[in-house]
């Protein structure tokens, strides 16, 4: 450092008075050597923070034009196109007191310098007067949150409601209320002209009656209710992934989670299939937050889950258990689709690499998630397909796993789809870490997640298939008389898919531990609306045009009952599923049981021999005869409630499923 002649002192090659160092700026540098580049930008063109915040969202534009009234294409503009869509919401929530829908306005009510200047306003939609022309519900606006992404459910979920929470893995944690399950004894279907001899009814079905004029109260009261708020979330979406028999459903509810639950569970639209949605073929009113009017003619409790399926619609009160939603619309594609010749199914399905199609059918317990799970198969779904002239669809556009107990290990797929997007239902998990203890119960056993099925590695989309080859029936068998693997015919197939067959190990009692028989019509009778032998000669009809296999595979016990015996080897079951979907089983040499009369094969490739007949596997052979003869009574006691229904000419059908059954 030195002076010059100015007074300057020299430092570098910069200069300063007084004894500072001149700072070098990137312009400075820039004149001097070229090599350092101005980063700075000009300043953004907001004028304020809000305006700065708006810019950093894009407004998703409609690609796609709506077929004009006179049949040819003609685009809408973003507004005539929204204003469409909030004409339909507004009549879908159209008060029947009224006789007319609420102003509804697109956005969230939080965001009031983003809600658009358009509205729904119900003269928009309905030329008759109102029948009461001024209350405080036609002063005010409901705003409609529409087909909202994951990422903007989690936001409004997180922000507004308590007992919602990020988990460590990225899914949703939430919680659905008092009700952790569903409630069968609270759910009731409208009994009218029609459905009076269309459903069935009486003793054994799922349907209990009420009348239209008990629907359109609790109907009246769910609107009212998701009238009153500020915002309704709603949801259009499809079931069914056979393009030529989807329906079109619309869920109009109040909380985020129910939203992002059936956004998982529903087929979801495309932007191009949400712009010409139109209206719906069925509506659900998630109102699970307020009760129904226990004064109410029909009402048992405070909970109502109701069906009219002449209305195409359905009210939920006093629940907010998500599944309501799932199973009940389950329920209507068990009306909806045998309507078209397209049957409704409680199972599971997979794919073989050269398209062999299975089925599998089995209650809780029984084996069936782990065995349609096969990595060297494709999943077509996890619980609700149709089955119809093109073949087997999927319903759902999601699966909803049980969480308890569950882990990386023993199911990895079900593991690592529980990510961003999912919905964990009532789980408890780490206040600091949000790690999930998916053994604790605390809250509720039924814990759950619901994600969409392209979480899952080998599932196949679209998911649909051609003709099922193999139809595999299920049971843990905790008598231990039913053999490992039994062919069927039509006539047993039939017979075990009405009966519905699996054994719980019932509490202990004295320390003594007695297996309990459980029966479930159809596999699925809380969701079945027909009497369920119609969904049998269904079933037998396209299995014979189709060339189906019937199976019954036992996953239970062998060599005895529960507490003697052991539970079947889950790689001998899986071995006995191989040989089904390779075909080999069809050509095993085979022999006839007593009582049951099924066929069993001599031999299976993996599996001991020995167990195939399980008399073999009893020590004490009298002990055998007298549990088979037990279990066959708790067949026909159970076929008792089915015989008074008469099906095929001259009842030929009813005696020919009858005569499939034990005889002894």
């Amino acid at each position: 450092m030195a002076a010059n002649g100015n007074g300057e002192f020299s430092f570098g090659k910069g200069t300063a008075r007084k004894g500072l160092a001149k700072i070098q700026t990137a312009a400075s540098q820039k004149k001097q050597s070229a090599i350092c580049h101005d980063d700075s930008t000009p300043p953004v063109k907001a004028q304020t923070i809000d305006e700065l915040h708006s810019l950093q969202k894009k407004r998703s534009a409609p690609n796609t034009p709506i077929k004009g009234t006179q049949g040819s294409f003609s685009p809408l503009s973003d507004e005539a196109r929204q204003k469409q869509q909030l004409q339909s919401i507004s009549a879908s929530l159209a008060s029947l007191t009224r006789e007319t829908g609420p102003k509804v306005v697109r956005g969230d009510p939080a965001r009031k310098a983003e809600t658009p200047k358009f509205a729904a306003d119900p003269g928009d939609h309905f030329s008759f007067t109102p029948t009461i022309s001024v209350s405080d519900s036609s002063l005010k606006f409901t705003h409609v949150l529409y087909n909202l992404s994951p990422a903007e459910l989690y936001e409004q979920a997180i922000k507004y409601e308590k007992g919602s929470f990020i988990a460590s893995s990225g899914a949703l944690a939430t919680l659905s209320g008092a009700k952790t399950g569903r409630s069968p004894r609270d759910k009731r279907v409208v009994k009218d002209e029609t459905t009076e001899h269309e459903l069935w009814w009486g003793k054994g079905s799922p349907n209990i009656e009420m009348d239209e004029h008990t629907f359109l109260v609790n109907r009246e009261r769910a609107v009212d209710y998701l009238n009153s708020l500020d915002k309704v979330f709603v949801n259009d979406q499809f079931l069914n992934w056979d393009p030529q028999n989807r329906v079109k459903v619309r869920i109009v509810s109040a909380r985020a989670y129910h939203s992002l639950f059936m956004h998982n569970m529903c087929i979801r639209p495309t932007p191009e299939e949400l712009e010409n949605f139109g209206t719906p073929d069925f509506t659900i009113y998630n109102a699970g937050q307020f009760p129904c009017n226990r004064y109410t003619h029909y009402m048992t409790s405070s909970t109502s889950i109701d069906l009219n399926l002449a209305r195409r619609e359905m009210v939920i009160l006093g629940t907010q258990y998500a599944g309501e939603m799932k199973k009940g619309l389950f329920s209507v594609m068990h009306y909806l689709m045998p309507k078209r010749q397209i049957l409704s199914l409680h199972s599971g399905c997979n794919m073989g690499k050269d398209g062999d199609v299975a089925l599998f059918f089995g209650l809780s317990g029984t084996g069936k998630t782990t065995l349609s799970t096969d990595h060297n198969r494709y999943l077509i779904g996890d619980d609700e397909h149709c089955w119809g002239d093109n073949g087997v669809s999927n319903i759902e556009g999601g699966c909803y796993a049980k969480c308890i107990d569950l882990s990386r290990e023993k199911e990895p797929d079900i593991w690592n789809a529980i990510k961003f997007g999912a919905v964990l239902e009532n789980v408890v998990f780490d206040e600091h870490t949000r790690e999930v203890d998916y053994s604790d119960k605390s809250v509720t056993e039924n814990t759950r997640a619901a994600y969409p099925i392209e979480y899952i590695p080998n599932a196949k989309i679209p998911c649909v298939g051609p003709h099922p080859k193999n139809v595999i029936l299920l049971a843990c068998d905790a008598f231990g008389v039913l053999p490992p693997v039994s062919k069927l015919n039509l006539a047993q197939t039939m017979y075990h898919f009405i009966s519905g067959y699996t054994a719980l190990v019932a509490g202990t009692e004295d320390g003594i531990k007695e297996p309990t028989a459980t029966f479930s019509a159809c596999f699925g009778a809380a969701f079945i609306m027909l009497h369920p032998t119609k969904y049998a000669a269904m079933l037998a009809e396209k299995m014979q045009k189709h060339g189906a296999t019937g199976w019954l595979v036992n996953t239970g016990w062998s060599g005895g009952s529960y507490g003697c015996g052991s539970r079947i080897k889950l790689p001998y079951t899986r071995k006995i599923i191989d040989a089904i979907h390779s075909g080999s089983l069809l050509n095993a040499n085979y022999k006839k049981t007593d009582v049951f009369g099924v066929e069993i094969p001599t031999e299976v490739e993996g599996v001991p021999s020995e167990i195939l007949d399980p008399e073999n596997t009893w020590a004490d052979k009298q002990a055998y005869k007298e549990t088979l003869l037990k279990l066959a009574g708790l067949f026909k006691r159970n076929f008792e409630i089915f015989t008074n229904y008469k099906i095929g000419k001259d009842n030929k059908l009813t005696e020919e499923i009858l005569a499939a059954g034990p005889n002894f």
